[in-house]
């Protein structure tokens, strides 16, 4: 699959409508991502981890294609509930409640969580009496770009003990969940989570307790500065047999976040200073770390960046807007020469960007657009079915 891409003419005209910093957001390529899911992990139904973006646009999307989702707390409940979402199609992924959140889950009618503690189940019990829970288990995983199960996760000798006292407080014990990291590059670590959870939903038969239902988290992963060496069709099929094979008559859910959206969203910037310190060009951006490009800290990635100004290249370095000597972007990024006013373009935007962005030094954050919403859309469906065909359902991202 291609990923959303703007050209530099569509970047440039939307930047003479549109002040930078801001992002642009493709819904027919989440669109895409969603299908692409269904068709290589039919076994699986998604619930999408909406912590990863919550752009209005991309939810009621997703929604309309039948997605499920994955929420953390009251706001992303709320945020969901006002979109027409009914709390049937959530699950309270965090192992941790707090009042606020359960609160929200009872407005919302949401009856599916999570735990991974015994301290949890009272909580649950007096607030959502009867509801589904899942216990989540510790697995392993060391290819992947983020460790999850340092945090959160009961070892697994520990689950069916969790399941059964669930029930004894009144909650209905539906089965296991696991997450094995944050941008996964292994099968591997899916298949012996998946041995890990069926021995234990056997355990759990033989002590007279029924489970129903299997969430394999996310971490499936998506392309970055580097790009991504994993076919990830392949991938997906492999899970998907790994499923059928040893759980064929249960309920499998996963929670996909980056790979649903972070392919979808691309950043236009401008450079606003330069300055040469020694022999290296600087370039200063007014988008940086405390704000979109957070996750270089957060989430220990590398966004893509395109320019497209004219000469030969030089190693380059490219900073943020903020007076804070940490907000280095790219050291050593081969780059032509830019001058103040030219755009840049960053893709790969779409997942963990402005959700953990900050009003550092009272910058703002950068708003998304939809780019379908956009004339320069328009222009690209014309270019591609040589008619302005308004009932084109799906771009060629």
């Amino acid at each position: 699959m291609k990923n959303f891409r703007l050209t530099e003419k569509e970047m440039n005209t939307l930047a003479e409508r549109i002040p930078t910093p801001f992002l642009v957001a493709s819904t027919d390529k989440v669109a895409e991502n969603y299908q692409f899911m269904r068709e290589h992990l039919p076994r699986a139904g998604v619930f999408y981890a909406i912590k990863a973006n919550p752009t209005p646009a991309i939810l009621k999307r997703l929604a309309k294609l039948g997605a499920h989702f994955d929420v953390a707390s009251a706001g992303e409940m709320e945020t969901l509930h006002g979109l027409g979402v009914d709390g049937s199609r959530m699950i309270y992924a965090n192992p941790v409640k707090d009042e606020r959140g359960l609160t929200a889950a009872v407005t919302c009618g949401v009856r599916r969580f999570t735990f991974d503690d015994e301290s949890e189940i009272a909580k649950m019990a007096q607030k959502v009496p009867g509801a589904d829970v899942l216990v989540r288990i510790q697995v392993r995983n060391n290819k992947a770009l983020i460790d999850l199960n340092t945090k959160f996760g009961v070892p697994p000798e520990n689950a069916i003990g969790l399941l059964n006292k669930a029930k004894e407080a009144g909650l209905n014990p539906a089965g296991i969940c696991f997450h094995v990291g944050s941008q996964s590059l292994s099968t591997a670590a899916y298949e012996e989570a998946l041995l890990v959870a069926r021995k234990l939903f056997d355990e759990a038969e033989m002590q007279g307790m029924h489970l129903t239902d299997l969430d394999i988290g996310g971490g499936f992963p998506v392309p970055d500065a580097k790009g991504l060496n994993v076919d990830l069709a392949a991938m997906m099929e492999n899970i998907n047999r790994q499923i059928d094979r040893l759980f064929p008559a249960t309920a499998v859910w996963c929670e996909p976040g980056r790979y649903m959206c972070g392919t979808a969203v691309n950043l236009v910037t401008s450079v606003i200073g330069t300055k040469k310190r020694g022999e290296t060009p600087w370039y200063i951006l007014d988008e940086g770390i405390y704000g979109c490009f957070s996750g270089i800290i957060y989430d220990h990635w590398t966004y893509p960046l395109h320019c497209f100004g004219k000469g030969s290249k030089k190693p380059s370095t490219f900073g943020g807007p903020s007076c804070d000597g940490i907000d280095v972007l790219y050291r050593e990024f081969m780059a032509p020469d830019l001058k103040i006013g030219d755009k840049v373009l960053v893709t790969e935007m779409g997942a963990y960007t402005t959700v953990s962005a900050t009003r550092f030094n009272g910058f703002i954050i950068a708003p998304t657009i939809i780019f379908e919403d956009q004339p320069e859309y328009k222009k690209r469906q014309v270019q591609m079915t040589g008619s302005d065909n308004s009932c084109v359902k799906e771009a060629a991202i």
